[in-house]
């Protein structure tokens, strides 16, 4: 059995009674052969390295080699302490933890990919931040980890995950998605709940560009990561207050895809459009490529 059909997920979890989460580890079990245990003591490393990366650089600056990036979860840390953020305390620790996993992946530390690298820090900065507010245990984060992995799964199986092939609405788009169903899961919501938060942060990120500048996953990407955990928690909150997507999450993805073929090759990861060609951006790879010579 595949994931290929996020209404077919949604549909066996509500006629069995189980959670999405449940629904895909017997999934997983099947497809692989292998024990629940084996896939819980998997994700328990997972969220480890998820935890470790989002909590590395609030404490400590790092900048990358390039330098265009760097410092950042350690003056959003310092908001928080120090004011009373505007989106409130747990959407701005979402966007700290994101930024701090983004800038672990942009000075080559480890992070997990979810569901790429360039998109690692929105499923687990919302995950980490969301837990925190609700109490959750690792088992709970564990099991919200398997919602959107299943959201992910068909996302890559049904259209696409990658920068290159989609833009970046299938890398920030998708994660977004997964954080959403994950946040949904981790307050007990229903499969349809859950399917429609990742609907409408999916829709919501639609023909976004990735258009690194310097062909580097740091500008604009480790704030892009920040932003859309913004978007995923307000897809949850919407989702869970009974707003509903007009537009069903299977029709979502689809779109996403149509999108991702009809957009140019310049704003496909290539370097070649949208920020990484502005007169800044120009200037930014010229001195990067400079100081890469010397």
């Amino acid at each position: 059995m595949s994931f290929t059909s996020l209404a077919t997920l949604m549909e066996d979890a509500l006629d069995t009674g189980v959670p999405i989460s449940e629904l895909v580890i017997t999934i997983e079990c099947e497809d692989y052969g292998v024990t629940p245990e084996f896939i819980y003591e998997k994700l328990q490393r997972t969220l480890s390295v998820m935890r470790s990366s989002c909590s590395e650089y609030i404490e400590k600056e790092s900048f990358s080699l390039s330098g265009l990036t760097g410092g950042y979860a350690v003056r959003m840390g310092e908001y928080i302490k120090n004011c009373s953020p505007l989106a409130g305390e747990t959407v701005a620790k979402a966007a700290m933890y994101a930024l701090s996993a983004s800038e672990v992946n942009a000075s080559m530390g480890v992070i997990a990919a979810a569901p790429t690298a360039g998109a690692c820090g929105i499923l687990p900065g919302v995950l980490l931040a969301v837990g925190e507010k609700l109490g959750s245990t690792d088992d709970d984060l564990i099991r919200a980890l398997l919602t959107g992995t299943g959201v992910g799964a068909v996302i890559a199986t049904r259209a696409t995950i990658s920068g290159a092939e989609g833009g970046c609405q299938a890398e920030c788009g998708t994660a977004a998605a997964m954080a959403a169903a994950a946040a949904c899961e981790l307050k007990c919501a229903p499969a349809d709940v859950c399917i429609n938060a990742a609907a409408l942060a999916l829709k919501n990120s639609l023909g976004l560009a990735c258009d690194p500048v310097c062909g580097l996953v740091e500008v604009p990407c480790v704030k892009r990561n920040a932003i859309f955990t913004s978007v995923a928690i307000t897809a949850a909150d919407m989702s869970l207050a009974g707003i509903k997507s007009v537009i069903p999450a299977d029709d979502v993805v689809d779109a996403m895809m149509l999108i991702a073929t009809e957009m140019p090759a310049s704003i496909r990861e290539s370097g070649l459009g949208g920020l990484a060609i502005t007169e800044t951006g120009r200037k930014l790879k010229r001195c990067f490529e400079e100081k890469s010579e010397n």
